[in-house]
């Protein structure tokens, strides 16, 4: 059987943590930001997790992550 191909975009996109679970960035940090509030971009730097009905469908993405 061939090896499975990772999903590139995905790839770059999440990060497996010590534990196994899945890393991601927030969204909303790229454009408009003059009306988002100092506070709430600094909250949106910190890193998050998938949930997990999502982590199924991204494990699919990244088979050897």
């Amino acid at each position: 059987m061939p090896k499975m191909k990772t999903h590139r975009g995905s790839a770059k996109r999440f990060s497996k943590t010590g534990t196994g679970k899945l890393k991601r960035n927030k969204s909303n940090r790229q454009h408009i930001l003059t009306k988002k509030t100092t506070k709430r971009k600094r909250q949106l730097r910190q890193h998050d997790l998938v949930s997990a009905d999502d982590t199924p469908r991204v494990r699919r993405l990244l088979p050897y992550l």
